[in-house]
């Protein structure tokens, strides 16, 4: 027989199993990136507590959905598709830069949803 104790013990160990954690991809991203971004994200939105639980809860969204290996690829593309002229087609243009920047894109808004 299962006494009253014993089955709130294990409600509260199920309930533990149950909590969602967060997402393992968030801690492969570089606390230098992590910073980064937040620092940029508050440069852009305002310099305030506010914004500092905003944008760090957006890169959290980001780090849920995008891997750090295409998160870095992507942020390339980016950077390397500024470069003005025949240079910087191939990362405006190309299917693997577009297929990046729009999966970069769509964790963005995730993260605008969910945080701003």
């Amino acid at each position: 027989m299962i006494t009253p104790k014993i089955a709130n013990i294990a409600l509260l160990a199920t309930a533990a199993i149950a909590t969602p954690l967060p997402a393992k991809a968030a801690s492969d991203y570089p606390t230098s990136t992590l910073a980064e971004y937040v620092y940029g994200c508050m440069k852009a939105n305002g310099e305030n507590r506010d914004m500092l639980q905003r944008c760090s809860c957006s890169i959290d969204v980001i780090a849920s959905v995008v891997t750090y290996d295409h998160y870095v690829a992507a942020e390339t593309f980016k950077q390397m598709g500024q470069v003005p002229g025949e240079n910087g087609v191939l990362f405006r243009e190309s299917a693997p830069a577009k297929a990046a920047t729009s999966e970069l894109k769509r964790a963005q808004a995730e993260a605008d949803m969910r945080c701003f």
